[in-house]
């Protein structure tokens, strides 16, 4: 058999790409990451990724949980860390119906979640539930602005269906359709309450097939859509500022994170999440792309 230098240097060279690899890998602290299935979710992870990497995190995500998973996987330590909000953590996980304000929210689940070993870093937006009609039925029907007025418009014509569309976690959750309802005292019938995908409730309300459906303050397609938000008057929806939750144990132990983290949050306002939501969902761009060009824009990259 003849010996071969080059077939030599081939095999060289990839066991020391691998080694590299390996130990790049090695190197790296990895932070496992909960994604929930919504647009505003992903861009989170993907900045999350693309931001830490170069301060030497290994960013790996746990794509489409929805919160009753990657709420219970971070208490257990199988997650590191998830993009949380703090309604969603005050409602369901500990049952505070009290009306406090963004800070009051903030510090009432820094507080109750300190003590079940996670931490709250410095949150974004305040990025709540809302509901919305489109704008030609809401002015047809009355010109209906508040979540009162609804709730008045669906008793004076309980003959008539009328379809409101949310996503299942919203149909099911004490911060969601079941207590929306009985705050507003709406009688709506079982057959009228669709659950759906959150990119479906959009278009069911583009299209005039639903009266109203559930929304993200902070989604690009409320203007793109011509979507009416109504006022909720009786102040139903708790604060949801959007802020990483993480691990107590794993912020001990990389003590860097939390000011890193702070640099992104503090460009994340309404006003940049609802236009990078806008990029994906509206224009169409990807994901990757758009989160990319964010952290550039921002001299995080």
């Amino acid at each position: 058999m003849r010996f071969s230098w080059t077939r030599c240097c081939m095999y060289t060279t990839g066991a020391l790409a691998a080694v590299g690899l390996s130990l790049s890998s090695a190197a790296a602290d990895v932070l496992r990451l909960g994604v929930k299935p919504i647009t505003s979710q992903r861009l989170l992870a993907e900045m999350t990724q693309q931001y830490l990497a170069p301060h030497g995190y290994q960013v790996i995500p746990s794509w489409g949980l929805p919160t009753s998973m990657a709420r219970p996987a971070l208490a257990n330590g199988e997650l590191d860390m998830v993009w949380e909000y703090t309604g969603t953590s005050l409602v369901n996980y500990h049952h505070v119906y009290e009306q406090l304000d963004e800070e009051g929210t903030f510090r009432r689940v820094s507080e109750l979640d300190g003590e079940l070993g996670l931490t709250w870093l410095s949150p974004a937006c305040n990025d709540t539930y809302a509901i919305a009609m489109p704008e030609k039925v809401a002015e047809q029907e009355g010109d209906i602005r508040t979540l009162s007025q609804l709730a008045d418009y669906l008793r004076r014509t309980p003959d008539t269906s009328h379809l409101i569309a949310m996503d299942i976690e919203f149909g099911n959750r004490p911060d969601g359709m079941p207590g929306l309802m009985k705050r507003y005292d709406m009688s709506i019938p079982r057959r009228d309450l669709r659950s759906m995908d959150a990119g479906a409730v959009y278009l069911a309300l583009q299209g005039q097939q639903a009266l109203a459906g559930e929304v993200y303050n902070t989604d690009g397609r409320i203007q793109a859509f011509n979507l009416r938000v109504l006022e909720d008057d009786k102040h139903f929806f708790p604060a949801y500022s959007v802020a990483p939750m993480v691990r107590t144990a794993y912020v001990r132990q990389h003590p860097d994170l939390a000011a890193l983290m702070k640099d992104l949050t503090d460009l994340l306002d309404e006003h940049a999440m609802r236009r990078i939501n806008a990029q994906v969902d509206v224009e169409g761009q990807a994901v990757s792309k758009v989160a990319h060009d964010f952290l550039t824009q921002h001299h995080l990259l």
